[in-house]
Order: structure tokens, then sequence, then C-alpha cells
């Protein structure tokens, strides 16, 4: 019963693009404005991080394999969801937004915190934070998503063959 459970939760639920065509390509025009102005590697890990706390396997996977097409390091990649750990991996304007992207995320609190802000603040100029705080808010969309209509990340690309 447990395998036939597993099975089906993996299935999808629905197609989110035919069914709400107008809403999908408005995330898409979202996502394309969020990214506008900032490092296309720092997107990259701003997206995995919130991928991994939001559990969305689909975007976890799609945003490691375009991290590794901009030229991210298989070391960064698997030592971003302990980043406080190894400083020495990240910058500091790196390890800036990956914690307003924590505190973006999980809103524990019912707000981010001053300090979290602040500190993101110190290392990016106003147009380019309110960029990363709308690439935060909107990957955060996408993997409730993704979630939400259990969007599978396929077969690992050595079962493609």
């Amino acid at each position: 019963m447990a395998t036939s459970e597993t099975a089906r939760r993996r299935e999808p639920r629905m197609a989110l693009p035919t069914l709400a065509p107008e809403f999908y390509k408005a995330m898409i025009n979202l996502d394309a404005a969020a990214r506008r102005g900032l490092d296309p590697a720092l997107i990259e890990l701003v997206k995995i991080r919130a991928s991994q706390i939001n559990h969305c396997a689909f975007c976890i996977t799609m945003y490691t394999r375009d991290a590794r097409t901009e030229g991210e390091s298989e070391e960064r990649i698997y030592l971003l969801n302990a980043w406080e750990e190894s400083p020495t991996y990240f910058t500091a304007k790196e390890q800036a937004a990956l914690a307003l992207t924590e505190a973006v995320t999980v809103l524990t609190d019912g707000f981010v915190p001053d300090a979290v802000y602040d500190r993101a603040a110190e290392h990016f100029e106003a147009t380019e934070l309110a960029q990363l705080v709308s690439l935060i808010i909107t990957i955060n969309a996408w993997n409730r998503i993704s979630v939400t209509t259990r969007m599978s990340p396929g077969k690992p690309p050595s079962e493609e063959l």
C-alpha cells in the first residue's frame, strides 16, 4: 500500500499552463522582470536555496542544471544548504543574498528581521535590492506552483539514455 501511495503522490495533479494560461504567462513575465539587473550566477544560487527550503525537487533539479550552465561549481552547489558553515565558498554579497532568501522564504517570525535586511542593503544598491526581493518572491511562487501541482523532476540523466 505504501508503494502505491508513494506512486500516486508522484503523479502530476494538473497541467497549470494549459488550465490557467494567462496566469502562467504572467508568471513567466514576472520571472523575466525579477531577473533584470542581477548577476546570473547569484540568481541561480538564490533559486536553488529557496527551492531547497521549499522541498521543490522539480525546481532544485532545473536550477542546479541552470547553475552548472552558468559555470557554477559542484562544490558550491553541494554546500548551498550549509552556506553559513562554508563562508569561504561564498562572497559576503552572496551570503547576504542567501540570508535574505531564507528570511523571505521562511517567515517564522512573521517578518524579515531588520538585521538580515540591513545586511543585504549593505551589499546591494537600492534598485538591485528591489530586484533581489522580487526574485526571491517570484521563486517562492514558482516553488509553490511546482509543489502544489506535483511537477516531477523527471528521470535522472543517466536513465534518460
